[in-house]
């Protein structure tokens, strides 16, 4: 079992509270902390053993490792990347030219312009379609773009999460090509140093929310919680699939978007080699090769760790084996550069499994990009939804969950500030003990 090498101390949460929040990831640790700075009283429940949700860093033999999340993307929108800088973390931007392997042969500088000038191509054929009327799936909008056209279609698909034909045109996330960063130490490590001190109820799985009467009430295997309102911001994949049931039911044209996206994959083979032959730290490599093309993610933090990518179709055509996908991962490597002295996989990440996942992220479906929108609008004044679905700048990425953790909360201290808001919540169940401490 893997350890997060970060666990923040957190207050135990009181039973009856202003807003209840649904999920200590990204979005969880936003919305609590600007209740929180608005006054407000506040218990999240979180159904993991941790916060930070799919921003998580382990330490494999000393170096920490992101799981899930790694980069910061798109600086300028990322509030993420603004609140780190502003409390001094030790971020760093990415380096801005990756590598090029064709055929197992470093490619010079001259072939990489080559290939990032059709990616561009790529991505301006895409932004003019996404202005058109009719929304298109992203497989139709493509260009022509001679020998990197496959390998291009390939990492679109990639950053997608689904296979293209599945991809909305107009939601494509183009802001994620630029102006990114890392952590030093691990993103998961970041994001559990913002959620210090916050009331969080670990071990503490939401099964039902009964939103009927003038509060909310939250129940699970640890008790009940009643609120003046509440944030949900699981993953849209559990509500999708009825992990979550609320009672009543979801209104229908809220209830009909949380079911037009699709789950999203995308997961890293986590490879320890100190013999990669290959130059630079946290370089993005694009390879090419007998078995078609794949992204590697070298020397992460400088160390001896890369992410191999595997995108929806690696991971569908081995029906859940991980073992079949680190075989997989060396056969592309082993393709690529010959003999892997030194080598060694020491996890395959599997957020499609996770139970309190379901998916790496959401993806809107051609037609459906105006859903995202569609999801922030909140029920009754007391119920919101909040999350990287939500996002249509930063879907898919913890910066964009945050920003909508931020906006729900806000949403919510306004609510209940209005007259009509105010009333007594009825005492709740849920035990008290300790406050939650890191190892």
């Amino acid at each position: 079992m893997l350890v997060p090498i970060s666990r923040p101390p957190l207050m135990t949460p009181a039973a009856d509270v202003d807003l209840a929040i649904v999920g200590a990831g990204a979005a969880g640790i936003a919305a609590a902390r600007t209740a929180l700075a608005a006054g407000l009283t506040v218990a999240v429940l979180e159904a993991r053993d941790r916060v930070g949700g799919r921003v998580v860093t382990a330490s494999f033999g000393g170096h920490p490792v992101d799981l899930g999340a790694h980069w910061l993307h798109a600086g300028a929108l990322n509030p993420l990347v603004q609140l780190a800088r502003a409390r001094g973390e030790p971020i760093r931007r990415s380096p801005g030219r990756g590598h090029l392997v064709i055929n197992g042969t470093l490619r010079h500088a001259a072939e990489s312009e080559a290939y990032g000038r059709a990616f561009d191509q790529a991505d301006h054929a895409i932004t003019l379609a996404a202005r058109e009327p009719r929304d298109r799936a992203l497989d139709g909008v493509l260009p022509p773009l001679g020998r990197f056209g496959r390998p291009i279609a390939k990492t679109l698909a990639l950053v997608s999460g689904r296979p293209l034909r599945e991809v909305s045109t107009k939601d494509f996330p183009s802001e994620e090509f630029g102006d990114n960063y890392f952590v030093r130490g691990g993103y998961g490590a970041l994001l559990a140093r913002f959620a210090v001190g916050l009331p969080v109820a670990l071990h503490a799985p939401v099964r039902r929310i009964d939103w009927s009467g003038r509060g909310v009430t939250l129940e699970g295997p640890r008790g009940t919680v009643r609120a003046r309102a509440a944030i949900v911001t699981v993953p849209l994949a559990l509500l999708a699939r009825g992990d979550l049931v609320l009672s009543p039911d979801l209104p229908d044209p809220l209830a009909r978007a949380v079911a037009s996206f699709r789950p999203g994959i995308y997961e890293h083979v986590i490879l320890n080699w100190p013999g990669l032959p290959l130059p630079g730290a946290d370089r993005l490599t694009k390879i090419q090769g007998r078995f078609g093309s794949f992204g590697l993610m070298i020397r992460m933090d400088g160390g001896p760790f890369h992410y191999l990518e595997l995108d929806y179709a690696a991971v569908r055509a081995a029906r859940g084996d991980r073992a079949a996908l680190a075989r997989h991962a060396r056969l592309l490597l082993r393709d690529t550069f010959g003999a892997l002295p030194g080598l060694s996989v020491r996890h395959v990440t599997d957020w499609e499994g996770d139970p309190w996942s379901g998916c790496s992220w959401m993806v809107a479906p051609p037609g459906a990009f105006a859903e995202r929108e569609r999801l922030g609008v909140p029920v009754a004044e007391r119920l919101w939804l909040a999350g990287e679905a939500n996002s249509r700048a930063l879907w898919g990425t913890a910066g964009g969950a945050w920003a909508e953790g931020e906006r729900a909360a806000r949403e919510a201290v306004a609510a209940l500030a209005r007259p009509s808001q105010f009333h007594a919540a009825s005492a709740g169940i849920m035990p008290s003990g300790p406050i939650e401490r890191g190892a």
